[in-house]
């Protein structure tokens, strides 16, 4: 029995050892991953370790830099020449490089391989990138193949005793009461024209609501979707169009509404005829009488003769040869990098070109007519009268507006965010302008930009 009572101790015992090794093993095989990840994590913040703490000091440089030489001849590689005063230049002014006192040597360039950039694809990127902004901008071109019946409908159901045009390529975000107190100085320069407001955003139910008060009042206003192949047909800016929705032109850095703006409108007045003007144009009298006419930006001083054109308002018969000569020079000379080259430039190259030909009629008037403050002085007609002698030269300068001038271009740009002060010429214009006089106010040309 002794024995009996031995051997099942001893069996018992080994049944116990057996059950903690099987414990044991179980134990190794769970733990198992989380010690390999933690062995790979410490292999790898070693080896990180030694790759962050390993400098490589490079030997100081015993000669100093030269000075940078920033001559007129390293710059352009020859002489500059004194610009004319009537040639506006726009310069991109850039921060210049910081240099230290130290005079630290150059980091020496890295033994660790680098993969090369494929300029190549980040070209192509870019351009597929470009390309698709214009699609988004041409798409709604391809939606209004009613444009052709609405604008014939339009003037054929209307006495117009003059044809305006308009373009608005951007959001309704953006048109605010500088735009619509455009129109409200149109109709009351005209109370018989007719109005086309060639747009995709404001041909909607919001744009509408825009135009609804002039409606109200009896005056012929509409907004319509552009359809670019009906209005470019038959001109050189049909074979350019299908160029770039194919993606063969390139729009360049400079907006592409703007470029199309520049387009649209000498399409729009080759095909139907009239006058077209920027919505940041106020009319002051009436252009019922005349035809073919561009107005001139700035003159030179000294001949008398023009120096620039500009082509914020135009005035000109349907089919007039220098509209066609105009959108030929756009479809062959396009750059969208250059800003003002495919708009103002355009028309004074063409001009420039054409002037003196038989067969090609129009009348280029002063600047007093349409542009009677250049864009570097606006803000001067947003001012109210500081003092005594300021009061006397505002005076002077409505009188010789309202006396010489027929619109005034406001250069949206330079004067958008500009306060219309009290007493100022603007104030004064716009009370000689207004249609919708009791709800006007003296911030009515500001855009409500937030």
């Amino acid at each position: 029995m002794y024995r009996i009572a031995q051997v099942s101790q001893r069996f018992l015992l080994f049944l116990q050892q057996l059950q903690n090794f099987k414990r044991s093993i179980f134990a190794l095989l769970y733990c198992l991953p989380t010690s390999l990840l933690a062995l790979t994590l410490f292999l790898l913040l070693a080896y990180n370790g030694s790759s962050v703490f390993y400098i490589c000091l490079p030997v100081p440089a015993k000669s100093e830099p030269e000075p940078a030489n920033f001559s007129p001849e390293n710059l352009a590689g020859k002489s500059l020449k004194k610009l004319s005063t009537s040639v506006m230049c726009a310069v991109k002014e850039e921060n210049p490089p910081v240099i230290l006192k130290t005079h630290l040597p150059l980091l020496p360039k890295p033994a660790i391989s680098m993969v090369p950039i494929n300029h190549s694809s980040v070209l192509r990127s870019k351009k597929v990138h470009k390309h698709e902004a214009v699609i988004k901008v041409l798409r709604y071109g391809a939606k209004s193949k009613r444009f052709s019946a609405r604008i014939r409908t339009f003037f054929g159901s209307s006495v117009c005793k003059v044809r305006f045009f308009m373009t608005w390529i951007s959001s309704l975000k953006s048109f605010g009461d500088r735009e619509l107190f455009a129109i409200e100085s149109v109709f009351k320069s005209h109370p018989n024209a007719c109005l086309v407001i060639v747009s995709d955003s404001m041909d909607s139910e919001t744009g509408s609501f825009f135009l609804r008060p002039f409606l109200d009042k009896g005056f012929k206003v509409i907004a319509i979707k552009p359809d670019f192949d009906y209005i470019f047909k038959n001109t050189h800016a049909e074979s350019w169009f299908n160029e770039l929705s194919k993606g063969s032109v390139d729009p360049g850095k400079v907006s592409f509404g703007q470029n199309l703006s520049n387009l649209l409108r000498l399409a729009l007045l080759y095909k139907f005829g009239g006058t077209y003007l920027d919505t940041d144009v106020i009319v002051l009298k009436s252009f019922e009488k005349m035809r073919n006419v561009i107005g001139a930006q700035t003159i030179d001083l000294e001949t008398g003769n023009w120096s620039r054109l500009n082509n914020a308002l135009l005035i000109f018969d349907k089919n007039h040869p220098l509209l066609f000569k105009f959108i030929q020079e756009f479809a062959l000379t396009f750059n969208g990098n250059k800003w003002g080259h495919n708009g103002p430039y355009l028309v004074s190259r063409v001009v420039s070109r054409v002037s003196g030909r038989p067969g090609i009629n129009f009348t280029v008037l002063p600047p007093s007519a349409f542009y009677p403050v250049n864009w570097n002085r606006i803000r001067s007609l947003f001012k109210g009268p500081a003092d005594k002698l300021h009061s006397e030269w505002l005076h002077r300068k409505l009188e010789q507006i309202r006396r010489e001038s027929l619109a005034v271009h406001l250069w949206n740009k330079q004067s958008r965010k500009i306060k219309v002060e009290n007493g100022s010429i603007i104030n004064h214009i716009m009370l000689d302008s207004c249609i919708f006089c009791n709800s006007s106010n003296l911030n009515l040309l500001q855009h409500n930009k937030k």
